[in-house]
């Protein structure tokens, strides 16, 4: 073994190598293995960031299980309310995989300033409402607390605070219409003490976030009276398991959907991402193990007397084949080399800088998320290594049909 790694080595340093005509195939070669490392790091690390970025801020304003009433199933806006006296409030104990379990309610709204009006949903949250889902996309004053007394505290968007030309410390009017024809709406007076901006315009447009008691009061509920609960699972890869325990271990009255069931044409595009990988992947590999096969018939044929003088010595063909794979293992090492120094440092800087932005109408972000983890990156690198090695046995067994009498001719 050791003689063909360093017959290899002393063939591929040798400078009648770097001058041969193989030269510009063997640069092609390393530049291929490259360019597919980068094209897979990147594909893979923004797929898989896009796709925890949106299932984040869906969750982030919709809780990840939520449990109602059946008759408010189909309905953004609360119409039945829900008791909070459950067995699983405020601690889910018989399914351990619950995180968090918080009460809200919603309810319709017209926004009216001198200037606009805005169609909006009230989300009342209280003491339970974990702000830490959402802290991340405040981006101007602070959050409100409604751990104390009833306040006008609310959270509202950057999207519905431009259209209606409201800042932090505005107050303004909420009109709340009431299910029963004939009744006036309900007024309210809201002052602004946060904005958040999600990037994700159906919640941007949509949500106004405020105390649940004030829900309560307009339609005239006991305090132990809610919308629905939001649960959040330990482990999204298992929530559909953990929303049919959760499902199993509610009353007959209440129904449990997770947010795949209720938002499902956007996971549905999200798993779309999964084949847009997978075919990158294939077609990244597959054009960096032609390259290196072509490259290894190169080689080989341009030694070919060699090949013939090994021959005569007494080399056997495997120990042929593989000075000239030890060759190629080299190629495909450089190759990795320089794709991951420029793939990782592509990633890094979108991660850090955000340099390519996005359209968050199509995408549901401002910029292209990254997801960085060793773990596929090594497996990525070795999955090329292995297939290319592989695939490079094939070429490689022309040289058992050397004769080598005539290579030592071959000209």
């Amino acid at each position: 073994m050791n003689l063909e790694y360093f017959i290899a080595k002393r063939l591929i340093t040798s400078k009648d190598y770097k001058s041969s005509i193989s030269a510009p195939i063997i640069k092609i070669a390393i530049s291929a293995i490259a360019i597919g490392i980068v094209m897979m790091l990147v594909s893979v690390a923004t797929g898989i960031g896009l796709q925890q970025k949106i299932r984040e801020k869906v969750s982030a304003f919709n809780g990840q299980i939520i449990i109602s009433n059946y008759d408010n199933n189909n309905s953004e806006v609360t119409l039945i309310p829900v008791s909070k006296k459950q067995d699983f409030y405020p601690h889910f104990k018989s399914v351990p995989e619950v995180a968090h379990i918080q009460a809200i309610a919603t309810k319709a709204g017209i926004i009216r300033t001198e200037k606009a009006f805005e169609g909006i949903i009230f989300k009342g949250v209280g003491s339970d409402y974990d702000w830490n889902n959402i802290k991340e996309y405040l981006v101007e004053g602070k959050l409100p607390d409604f751990s104390k007394s009833l306040n006008e505290d609310v959270l509202i968007s950057r999207f519905l605070a431009d259209r209606l030309n409201l800042k932090i410390g505005d107050s303004f009017n909420t009109f709340f219409i009431k299910e029963e024809q004939g009744k006036m709406p309900n007024s309210r007076r809201f002052k602004i003490t946060g904005i958040f901006n999600s990037g994700f315009q159906n919640f941007d447009a949509t949500y106004l976030i405020g105390d649940i008691r004030h829900i309560q009061r307009i339609n005239k509920w006991s305090p132990d009276q809610i919308g629905a609960f939001e649960v959040f699972v330990k482990d999204f890869n298992n929530i559909k398991t953990t929303g049919d325990q959760i499902y199993d271990q509610t009353s007959s009255n209440l129904d449990s959907k997770t947010i795949i069931e209720k938002y499902s044409y956007i996971f549905d595009w999200l798993q779309l991402f999964d084949f847009n990988i997978v075919v990158i992947l294939a077609i990244m590999i597959l054009v960096a193990t032609i390259n290196m096969v072509v490259a290894l018939l190169v080689l080989i044929l341009e030694r070919t007397q060699m090949i013939g003088i090994l021959k005569s010595l007494g080399a056997n063909n495997w120990a042929i084949r593989k000075i000239f794979l030890y060759n190629a293992f080299y190629l495909i090492i450089r190759g990795l080399f320089w794709g991951n120094l420029i793939g990782i440092s592509i990633l890094l800087i979108q991660q850090y800088f955000g340099v390519v932005q996005l359209n968050p109408e199509n995408y549901y972000v401002n910029q292209a998320p990254v997801y960085i983890n060793w773990v596929y990156i090594i497996l990525l690198n070795l999955m090329t290594i292995v297939i290319c090695f592989v695939v490079l046995l094939i070429p490689s067994y022309i040289i058992t049909k050397i004769s080598p009498v005539k290579a030592i001719r071959f000209d």
